[in-house]
């Protein structure tokens, strides 16, 4: 590694699984509930089942206060098995200063969900490859390429994002190609805003010279605006260099503007915006000596510019990415590299660990999943033949020897938003109230207990709970002219009065939702953990549930050879 700073000590494998054991211990228990599908809740009669939880005899849940404290309790954070991202990227850095790069407001151009996960990740991703020494970035599941544009705009990285949809990488190109254009506005914005700044202070300044200057300068010469000019002007010169200089890099400090290279660059092109008169000074003087300085320095600015526009690079690539993918057929110039993924979906986290493991290239992952409902598991569906050799959940040995299932709605549960729920971003409760209902309706009136079918987003598209029903059997293919007003009224007044059962039924899914994310990250842990090669990883926080709620990055580092 480039750096050889000690990285945060993380927790081993016989701790994590020990908390791995615990958290099963309360899963076999509570799972139930979170595989319990919302849309049968009134069909299956599922209240009935759990309005009495976890009693001893009938395993029924009998407190609710204690399945809450006992759900918190095998959440990420109780658990203490996550790595502080401050702490991690002071370890990362060493003693060298933190790389601040340039202040682009990112909400300009994604929205600030976007903005807030590409600025934290892109900042750990830069420490990482700094700290490894390493200058090439693989982003899996690219999508919109915001994270990869951004990593080679900002971070000087050469970026291969690929994704599955031509449709996305064709849309990435054009993306990539507007935030450049963006970059440069942005660039150019701040360098007129500093030069302006210069001129007007300078304007100023002079001013205020003449005005002080005023009477010394008729006491020892004559009236002659040539003359004038002259002295206050040469008068100028000298303050110019020392206390204008100083104000504007405190105007620079306030635009955020930190690099001391770049400064100076910056007080150099001030200085070519003055137009001093032919005759103010002489051709001897240090204006000139100063002005060659600048020219040179614009020169070497040009070379670093063109340098960085040819390191800094974004290749966005579309190919359908699996554990067995092999990157040398996709990027012909793989060097040693690091990779990434913001929010891959299903298969694709779990399959970005294996290859990080499988080729020798790859030095280093950070990867955030998604999706979990995705997932493929190996144990759900043990009855049914099937020839896939390597699935998305379970990976660890541990949970493998268990043959651990957790099930699709168990998944879908895990990506529910506790954090978002508690600041009162409650839960569409109308939305799955309506749903449940019109799943009453179709098993009575049509006879059907299982429907293939999603009904999908009609809801936002429906003025009451009539509509909705029409709208949803016709697209269901069902005959929804057999079913009067009044049949459809009367299921809707039959089971308004259950709804608060609903609303605490999902309730109680939603706490349990961080228990189920839990095990998933910390299946996907112990199997970087399992691995020879794997010298560090980590679970770390990188953003703010509520602005994302799939906030936790699974981080690994090789062994160096």
């Amino acid at each position: 590694m480039a750096a050889s700073s000690p990285l945060p000590v993380a927790q081993d494998l016989p701790t994590l699984r020990a908390k791995l054991q615990g958290l099963l211990r309360f899963l076999r228990q509570a799972l139930s509930i979170a595989n319990a599908h919302t849309v049968d809740f009134y069909t299956e009669s599922v209240w009935t089942g759990f309005s009495k939880i976890f009693c001893e005899t009938s395993q029924k849940l009998v407190s609710v206060e204690a399945f809450a404290l006992a759900a918190k309790y095998y959440s990420i954070q109780n658990l203490g098995i996550c790595t502080p991202f401050e702490q991690l990227l002071v370890a990362l850095r060493g003693n060298k200063e933190e790389k601040t790069g340039d202040n682009v407001k990112l909400d300009e151009f994604m929205n600030l969900k976007k903005s807030h996960e590409v600025q934290a990740m892109s900042e750990l991703i830069s420490s990482i490859a700094d700290y490894c020494g390493i200058k090439q970035v693989i982003d899996l599941g690219s999508g919109k390429g915001y994270l990869s544009s951004y990593l080679s705009l900002k971070y000087g990285l050469k970026v291969y994002g690929i994704d599955s949809s031509n449709t996305n990488t064709h849309g990435a190109q054009e993306r990539n190609r507007k935030l450049k254009k963006h970059w440069k506005v942005y660039h150019t914005r701040s360098n007129l805003d500093v030069n302006d700044l210069a001129l007007k202070m300078a304007k100023e300044k002079k001013m205020q010279d003449q005005v002080k200057n005023k009477a010394d300068i008729e006491g020892v010469c004559n009236n002659s605006p040539a003359n004038q000019e002259m002295m206050s002007t040469s008068d100028f010169l000298p303050d110019f260099s020392s206390s204008v200089i100083s104000n504007i890099r405190k105007q620079m400090e306030n635009l955020h503007v930190h690099s001391h290279r770049e400064e100076n660059l910056c007080f150099e092109n001030a200085f070519s915006l003055i137009d001093l008169p032919i005759n103010a000074i002489e051709p001897t003087s240090s204006s000139q000596i100063l002005k060659r300085k600048m020219s040179e320095a614009n020169r070497e600015r040009r070379k670093t510019t063109s340098k960085s526009n040819e390191s800094n690079i974004y290749s966005p690539l579309t190919s359908f990415i699996t554990a067995d993918s092999e990157l040398h057929d996709i990027i012909k110039d793989l060097e040693d590299c690091l990779m990434v993924g913001l929010h891959t979906c299903g298969d694709l986290a779990p399959n970005t660990l294996r290859i990080f493991t499988s080729n020798s290239e790859i030095k280093g992952v950070c990867s955030v999943g998604c999706c979990y409902h995705l997932l493929s598991e190996e144990f759900e569906n043990t009855h049914k033949e099937c020839t896939q050799e390597k699935w998305g959940f379970p990976m660890c040995h541990y949970l493998k020897e268990e043959r651990w299932s957790c099930g699709r709605n168990a998944r879908m549960s895990a990506c529910l938003a506790l954090e978002r729920v508690a600041v009162g971003q409650g839960l569409p409760t109308e939305s799955l109230f309506y749903r449940a209902v019109l799943q009453d309706i179709i098993k009575d009136c049509y006879g059907i207990t299982k429907c293939d079918r999603y009904v999908g987003k009609i809801y936002s598209k429906s003025s009451s709970f009539l509509d909705y029903v029409r709208k949803s059997l016709k697209k269901l293919g069902l005959d929804e002219s057999k079913l009067p007003e009044k049949m459809i009224m009367d299921y809707y007044e039959k089971y308004k009065p259950r709804m608060n059962e609903l609303e605490a039924f999902n309730m109680l899914k939603v706490v349990l939702a961080p228990c189920i994310e839990t095990l998933i990250l910390l299946d996907r842990l112990c199997y970087l953990k399992e691995q020879e090669d794997t010298a560090w990883s980590a679970l770390v926080k990188l953003f703010d549930p509520v602005k994302s709620p799939r906030c936790y990055a699974v981080i690994a580092l090789k062994q160096q050879q």
